[in-house]
């Protein structure tokens, strides 16, 4: 028990109209009467330090790779780490690298044939290579950390660049988190991180950028079984690009980049001869410049789109996108993707939520109302957190989506201090407001952090007739066990189940079915 779900299991014992006199016998009874063997204190802290431990180190890691990665591209080569490691200890622990190497290698099968590292994967090689030298992995991490710190050298300007890079790519993160499972403010946050950097960063180069997604060709399957569909753009390119589709016979080079997985740079299209030029309002001769195609890849190295930017639109000479922001709009292209994905299983999340209140309703007729909340982190320090309001139903099973941001914070909600009680201790809350009762339940991530909330309002009524609260238990129950999958779907080491954004819609699709699917499973395992 943390402290919140320790005050919340003693407010539920006590009840809501208990004396306070009451209240201090019950925690003098507790105080006297709670023992705790020496083995158990012992055990305790251990799981305390131990807990502490894995948090240190994970800070720690993440700040070397950041160390290492100084153009913020996302990831790190697998064989540059791979070769400075071989140095360690002169090369004594060469055969204890090579098993680490193949145990990563299996965990993350990917990696053999991007070789690229991702902050997890790099932290999970670090503790493999650890486990291998000696008993005492702490240690065998502060010497790594040491020695691969001492390893890379970086000047102040490259320290600041990268941080404010860094900077520029939480903000897309933060753009998906909060942004109640839609796509725009995650485009808008892309396209200011690289026009940001191409002012501070890139001799204040005018660029154009564009985001194409795969789709399945169904408009004219005779030219490609895929298109890319230019879903979003700079503003002063949106007349050209935006809903665009293009299709494999058409001249450019994304689709090379698509099916290499690999970026293309080209450094002066008017010498190139197969480049698509969507502004035909250009002339001829103004068409000069640099293109750079960035594939978009899933967590498993896989291509669902590209990335693309241009500098035709700027006149002077040198346009040509050097190493470190070729790099840097690499890392742009990692963090769209996590941002993307974050927003596909909110939305897979959503419709299963659809689907269980559907469900729901014609079984238990007294449930008033159930107000569906997604948990966001606060955007200033003064907010730890809020909840968005997505979904309102009524008790005839009607739906309100909430398009429009309706953000309820901890001290501008005084009467609803229930629904922040129940993401505190991500525990069940009930409790009255002007006399209609309401159960507060939480819809857990794989850590068991509440990351949605259902407010069921059961009206004057302290308690559902048993036979509908039997059946509110059992949605709950299996929208938890679709919300879990959903969430595993998407995790780094498991197959991805889709890439093209057709395969995408399928997906909110099977997102409903899942929780029938659930339902029947648990059905089975009854009869």
């Amino acid at each position: 028990l943390n402290l919140p779900r320790f005050v919340q299991l003693m407010e539920t014992f006590v009840g809501e109209d208990i004396s306070l006199p009451t209240v201090k016998r019950l925690i003098a009874f507790i105080k006297e009467e709670y023992k705790q063997t020496e083995e158990e204190k012992m055990e305790q802290l251990e799981k305390v330090h131990h807990i502490s431990r894995l948090a240190q180190r994970k800070l720690l890691l993440e700040a070397l790779f950041e160390k290492w990665d100084d153009n913020a591209s996302g990831f790190l080569d697998l064989e540059e780490v791979d070769a400075v490691l071989s140095t360690f200890k002169e090369g004594m622990e060469k055969e204890a690298l090579r098993k680490a190497k193949k145990h990563l290698c299996s965990r993350y099968p990917q990696l053999s044939r991007v070789g690229k590292l991702s902050p997890k994967a790099f932290q999970t090689f670090l503790e493999l290579v650890a486990s291998e030298f000696t008993a005492n992995v702490d240690e065998a991490i502060d010497n790594l950390v040491e020695f691969l710190t001492t390893s890379v050298e970086r000047s102040r300007m490259k320290c600041l660049q990268s941080l404010t890079r860094r900077k520029w790519l939480h903000n897309i993160q933060q753009a998906a988190e909060t942004s109640g499972a839609s796509m725009e403010p995650v485009y808008k946050a892309v396209f200011k991180a690289l026009s940001q950097d191409a002012e501070a960063h890139g001799d204040n180069k005018k660029i154009s950028a564009y985001i194409a997604l795969l789709e399945e060709n169904q408009l004219s399957p005779e030219r490609g079984q895929i298109l890319l569909h230019y879903v979003a753009c700079t503003t002063d390119d949106a007349p050209y690009v935006l809903n665009q589709i293009l299709y494999k016979d058409m001249k450019g080079v994304s689709f090379a980049a698509v099916e290499e997985g690999k970026l293309v740079h080209i450094p002066r299209v008017q010498l190139h001869g197969n480049i698509h030029f969507w502004n035909y309002d250009r002339p001829v001769e103004e068409r000069r410049g640099s293109l750079l195609v960035l594939p978009l890849h899933d967590a498993r190295w896989r291509v669902f789109g590209i990335l693309g930017l241009d500098t035709l639109r700027d006149q002077c000479e040198k346009t040509i996108f050097l190493t470190h922001e070729i790099s840097f709009y690499q890392g742009v292209s990692q963090a769209f993707s996590k941002a993307y994905h974050h927003v596909c299983r909110l939305e897979n999340i959503l419709q299963m939520t659809v689907t269980a209140l559907d469900w729901l309703y014609p079984r238990a007729p007294s449930v008033h109302t159930v107000i569906t909340y997604l948990v966001e982190p606060g955007k200033d320090k003064t907010c730890d957190y809020a909840l968005r309001k997505v979904i309102t139903t009524d008790n005839t099973g009607q739906k309100e989506i909430h398009s429009s941001p309706v953000l309820l914070l901890r001290k501008e909600n005084l009467l609803r201090v229930y629904l922040f009680k129940c993401t505190d201790s991500s525990g069940v809350i009930r409790t009255s407001v002007c006399g209609e009762y309401h159960i507060a339940v939480p819809l857990r991530d794989l850590s068991g952090q509440a990351l949605g909330i259902f407010d069921i309002s059961i009206g004057h009524r302290q308690k559902l007739p048993p036979h509908e609260h039997k059946d509110l238990q059992k949605m709950l129950k299996m929208a938890q066990a679709a919300c879990s999958e959903i969430l595993k779907m998407s995790l780094e080491e498991t197959e991805p189940t889709y890439v093209l954004e057709a395969e995408h819609v399928a997906n909110l699709r099977h997102a409903g079915i899942l929780f029938h699917q659930f339902m029947l499973q648990d059905l089975r395992e009854c009869v």
